[in-house]
């Protein structure tokens, strides 16, 4: 069973073209028309274009049934300050605002001034935002099964059923999943952590390559639990 996934993009519209246009290629070359294309979360923030990234998205999953679109705390982080009255948490709001988050540039991305004051930006985001964008981000799913795989953005709580897990978990745990070397039954393919190139561990994949810090945005086939990265001169092993 073939899965196509695609890391975490961060606003980076240009590379996510990029990245769909590199499975157009592997789905003609093997003749696959119906295998889905798993986006692991964390569209917006930090890169030039998150309002085109959710947008083009948006289009394409209307458009096309194999698009799967998963949410990261990207997501989250914006959908709440989006979902917060101006002035009722400005500690959260602030947060979002934070340099290292890279919450100014998708406000921005929406036509609004990066620089103005937080209850500013919090009243204009929610006039720049459409309904239907807002509803986009917040309905996105945490979780995609498909075949062998599991695909979500953090990863798991080693040890709990699927059912079980906490969805703070699913889009921020790092260090007990990530140290974990459990056989988690199926194959944990997860973002939220940036390395330099896809990485295999057995019992999970890291599809972040870091396009948030200038790295690239890896696009990958998966038949049962194997893995390829996808390039110009076609599959590299993983």
């Amino acid at each position: 069973m073939r899965t196509y996934a695609i890391g975490d993009i961060h606003g980076h519209l240009d590379k996510l073209e990029l990245a769909h246009e590199l499975i157009a290629t592997d789905r003609a070359a093997c003749g696959d028309e119906t295998a889905p294309i798993v986006h692991i979360g964390d569209l917006v923030d930090r890169g030039p274009d998150s309002a085109g990234v959710l947008r083009y998205l948006r289009a394409r999953q209307q458009a096309d049934a194999r698009i799967v679109v998963l949410k990261g705390n990207h997501e989250q982080m914006l959908d709440d300050f989006l979902t917060n009255p101006p002035g009722t948490d400005d500690a959260q709001a602030n947060g979002y605002l934070r340099p290292g988050i890279g919450g100014r540039a998708t406000l921005a991305s929406f036509g609004m001034d990066p620089d103005a004051p937080t209850a500013e930006l919090q009243r204009d985001a929610q006039a720049h935002v459409s309904p239907s964008e807002h509803a986009f981000i917040t309905s996105l799913p945490l979780t995609f099964l498909h075949g062998a795989c599991l695909f979500v953005h953090a990863g798991i709580r080693p040890g709990l059923p699927l059912e079980q897990q906490d969805p703070e978990d699913l889009i921020w745990i790092r260090k007990d999943f990530l140290e974990s070397t459990e056989d988690h039954g199926l194959l944990v393919v997860h973002g939220h952590t940036p390395i330099e190139r896809v990485e295999h561990h057995g019992n999970r994949l890291n599809i972040d390559t870091g396009a948030a810090f200038g790295g690239p945005l890896s696009a990958i086939v998966i038949e049962g639990r194997a893995a390829w990265l996808l390039s110009p001169s076609g599959r590299l092993p993983v």
